[in-house]
């Protein structure tokens, strides 16, 4: 198998689930991982798990969005070798139209900021940095197999996979032929904290629902060293077979004509 071609790595979402999986399957590999996100004593941990040599913790919440500019030139500064950014930051909460009264719209908003308009702040201040390198770096998405298909007990959840997903489709044409490799990858469910019963309670056992995290990091690992754009894993391997290859083939169609 080939190699993962980036070594100083900036992991946005990772003190726990598919981010911490990556994050250590990478260190262990040979990169230096920035690990950053709200918790502590998480990024505690994985620093002293590994050492200060290997992995360097930053805390911070992207859903501050006017903290982001300050963010990317403190990341940016301190490690000038950067040369891959990770977005797999997310949240996931139910959404019942059937029983309005429950609907937290201040939920709602906090989710898709979360997913999707926190994702296009940190692209707009990384693309500077990443597009002066002299090198090949790339921007890597963790979207769902939920952008291609959704559910109906998460509608907000799959819409702002959704959103993110054809935005990454539009800015990986933009930026071709530079410098920036633009990659997706596409999960179905893992058992990861996403669904805990504090965080969603109309889902029981949560953390028994889906593909096994170390299953999925490994699938993952696979795509990322093989150089893959698109990385769907599991479930949404047969979602992106059935009709994201035609969907992709009619975008690339529409761009020659309109370009």
């Amino acid at each position: 198998m080939a190699s993962f071609p980036y070594k100083t790595v900036l992991m946005i979402g990772a003190t726990s689930g598919i981010g911490l999986a990556l994050a250590e399957k990478m260190i262990e590999n040979g990169c230096f991982v920035i690990a950053s996100g709200r918790r502590q004593e998480n990024l505690d941990a994985l620093v002293t798990k590994y050492g200060a040599e290997k992995v360097a913790g930053v805390k911070f919440d992207i859903t501050d969005l006017n903290g982001i500019p300050g963010f990317v030139e403190s990341v940016t500064k301190a490690h000038p070798t950067l040369d891959c950014v990770i977005l797999n930051s997310g949240i996931q909460r139910p959404l019942d139209f059937t029983q309005p009264a429950s609907i937290n719209l201040p939920m709602i908003s906090e989710e898709f900021n979360t997913n999707y308009l926190a994702h296009v702040h940190l692209t707009t201040a990384f693309l500077p940095f990443l597009r002066e390198a002299s090198r090949p770096v790339s921007l890597i998405y963790t979207t769902s197999a939920l952008a291609l298909v959704p559910i109906l007990r998460c509608g907000n959840y799959c819409a702002s996979k959704a959103a993110m997903h054809h935005l990454i489709l539009v800015l990986r044409e933009q930026l071709r032929g530079s410098n920036v490799k633009v990659i997706e990858i596409m999960p179905p469910a893992v058992q990861t904290e996403l669904h805990d019963e504090d965080k969603q309670p109309d889902i029981k056992n949560g953390r028994a629902m889906g593909m096994p995290l170390d299953e999925f990091t490994e699938e993952a690992w696979e795509g990322l060293c093989a150089g893959q754009d698109d990385i769907p894993v599991g479930m949404a391997k047969r979602m992106y077979d059935a009709f994201e290859t035609k969907r992709q083939e009619v975008m690339g169609n529409l761009v020659k004509m309109v370009h």
